[in-house]
C-alpha cells in the first residue's frame, strides 16, 4: 500500500477527486463532493455471502471501503446473510439458488477473514465495522415491514427497475442468457436493501452507500426511504420552503469490464478467487501478469495505491514500450502482495521465473505440479530410474519432448534441452530417482517455452 495515502484518522481529504481521476465514479449524488471534503462520512458497502471466497471483481469495492477510510471516513461492510437469502436480481438473468442459513454463516466466516487486511477495525478514530444484516433482516416481523416501509414503494417503480425489465419476459432461453422470469423473493430485494441503509443509519450514522453501477436504483431507493422517514416533519413544506438537505448520499462505481468482451475475473478455469486454497497466489499473480495492455492503466487506477504520478508513468511505458509489460509486472505485484503478503508474492514471482526457464531447485513438488499444470506430461515408472538410471536420451524420447535419441543427442550438444531448469551438456548423461523434485517429478524443456512435465510412478 501507498505511504502516501492518507490513513484512518486524518483528516478529510479530497476523496471524490481522488476517485474521479481513478475512474472510479459513475455515478454519485449531486451534493456528494461537497460533503465528502468539509465533514468525515460512515459509508457502506454490501457483500454477497452466496461463495465461500470473494473473488477478484470483490476488489472494487472493497478498495472503495479502504479508499474510504483512508481519507478519514468511517467504512462498514454489510455482509448479507439476511439478502444473501433473497439474492439481487441486478445483472442476473436467472434466480439464484438459495442458500441454507448454515452455508451463508460459512461463508461470512471466509468473507471476514478477506476484508481485514483492508480494513482498520482497531483504528482510534473512524474504525471500520463488519455487520451481518440479518440481525435485523430476519428478526422483522412481515406485517411491521410492509407497513413501515413497503408502503413508501410503487409496483410502477419497481417495474421500471433496469434489472427488473430484463427478467420480466419469462420464458427465456438460458443457454443464451434469456429471462425466465423474476419471483417475489427477488423482486423485493430493493426494499429489504433500502431498509438496510435506514437501519445503519439510524444505528451508526450512515449516510452512504457504495457500489457497483448496477446497484444505483437501490442505493437511490435506500435515500428516498431515509429521506421519507427521517426528514423533519415540516422541512421542505410549503411553496416557499427552502430545499431540503440531503439526510443521504450514494455513488457507484463503473463495473468492471475487459478489452477481451469477457466478464472480468473469469479464466478458462474458472473464477479468480482470493482464497488461496481456491486460487493459489501464484494463479493469481499471473491473472494480473497476463492483463491485456489495453486494460492494465484502468486495473493500475482501480486495483492499486500507486498514485497519479506513479500510474501515468506506467500509462508511458506501455504506450513507448508495451513489450516489457512493465505495468502488468507492477500490477501483478501489488495485488498480490495486497492480497496474499510479501511472502506469497515472492512465491509467486519464484515460481513465475521457473515458468520461464528458470532453475526449479528450492521447489516442491506441489508448486512444480502447479506451475506445469498446463504443460504437456507423462508417467515413467520408478523402477526404470532406478541404479544407474535412465540415459537422458532416452528419457527424452519416451516423453514424446524429440522424435528420436538422434535428434535429443543433437539438441543436448547444441545447448537446448533443459532438465529442471538446468541445460544439459553433452556426454553419457544419465537421469535417477535423486534427480525428481521430492521424488515426483522431472521438468524437462526444451528451447524456452517447450516444457514437459515427466510424472514418477512408483514401482
Amino acid at each position: 500500500m501507498s505511504d502516501e495515502a492518507p490513513m484512518s484518522g486524518a483528516p478529510p481529504g479530497d476523496l471524490f477527486a481522488e476517485l474521479q481521476w481513478r475512474d472510479l465514479v459513475h455515478t454519485a449524488t449531486e451534493e456528494l463532493p461537497a460533503v465528502l471534503a468539509r465533514e468525515k462520512l460512515t459509508g457502506y458497502i454490501g457483500f454477497d455471502p452466496s461463495a465461500a471466497s470473494l473473488h477478484v471483481g470483490s476488489l472494487l469495492p472493497v478498495m472503495g471501503l479502504a479508499r474510504l477510510q483512508r481519507f478519514g471516513h468511517a467504512p462498514i461492510a454489510i455482509v448479507g446473510g439476511g439478502t444473501g437469502m433473497i439474492g439481487d436480481p441486478s445483472g442476473k438473468t436467472q434466480e439464484r439458488q438459495l442458500l441454507t442459513k448454515e452455508q451463508i454463516e460459512q461463508n461470512l466466516l471466509g468473507i471476514r477473514a478477506q476484508l481485514e487486511p483492508f480494513l482498520d477495525f482497531g483504528a482510534a478514530q473512524n474504525p471500520a465495522r463488519i455487520v451481518n444484516n440479518a440481525d435485523w433482516l430476519t428478526t422483522v416481523g412481515l406485517t411491521d415491514f410492509l407497513r413501515d416501509v413497503g408502503k413508501y414503494f410503487t409496483v410502477n417503480a419497481m417495474l421500471a427497475k433496469e434489472s427488473v425489465k430484463r427478467r420480466m419476459g419469462g420464458g427465456g432461453d438460458e443457454a443464451a442468457g434469456e429471462s425466465d422470469g423474476i419471483s417475489f423473493t427477488e423482486f423485493s430485494y430493493m426494499l429489504l436493501q433500502a431498509y438496510d441503509f435506514l437501519e445503519l443509519y439510524d444505528r451508526y450514522g450512515c449516510r452512504l452507500q457504495m457500489g457497483g453501477s448496477d446497484q444505483w436504483g437501490n442505493i437511490v431507493a435506500g435515500i428516498d426511504l431515509i429521506r421519507r422517514l427521517r426528514a423533519p416533519a415540516d422541512e421542505g413544506r410549503g411553496p416557499k420552503a427552502e430545499k431540503r438537505a440531503a439526510l443521504a448520499f450514494g455513488l457507484v462505481f463503473p463495473l468492471v469490464t475487459n478489452a477481451q468482451g469477457t466478464k472480468f475475473g473469469k479464466t478458462e478455469a474458472g473464477a479468480v478467487w482470493l482464497d488461496p486454497r481456491l486460487t493459489s497466489p501464484f494463479r493469481f499473480y499471473q491473472f494480473w501478469l497476463n492483463t491485456d495492455d489495453r486494460d492494465v492503466v484502468t486495473y493500475l487506477k482501480y486495483f492499486t495505491w500507486l498514485d497519479e504520478q506513479q500510474v501515468g508513468e506506467l500509462a508511458e511505458l506501455v504506450r513507448t514500450d508495451a513489450a516489457r509489460r512493465e505495468a502488468q509486472r507492477r500490477l501483478a505485484r501489488e495485488v498480490t502482495s495486497m492480497v496474499h503478503g510479501p511472502s506469497a508474492l515472492a512465491a509467486a514471482e519464484r515460481a513465475t521465473k521457473v515458468l520461464f526457464g528458470g532453475d526449479v531447485a528450492g521447489l516442491a513438488a506441489n508448486e512444480i505440479e502447479e506451475i506445469f499444470s498446463e504443460a504437456p506430461s507423462s508417467s515413467i515408472g520408478a523402477d526404470a530410474l532406478g541404479g544407474d538410471g535412465m540415459p537422458v536420451a532416452d528419457l527424452i524420447v519416451a516423453s514424446g519432448l524429440v522424435a528420436s535419441k538422434g535428434e535429443a543427442r543433437r539438441m543436448v550438444d547444441g545447448g537446448g534441452l533443459y532438465l529442471n531448469g538446468v541445460r544439459l551438456s553433452a556426454g553419457k548423461r544419465t537421469v535417477t530417482t535423486d534427480d525428481a523434485v521430492d521424488g515426483r517429478f522431472l521438468v524437462l524443456r526444451k528451447g524456452q517455452k517447450n516444457h514437459h512435465l515427466v510424472r514418477i510412478a512408483e514401482a
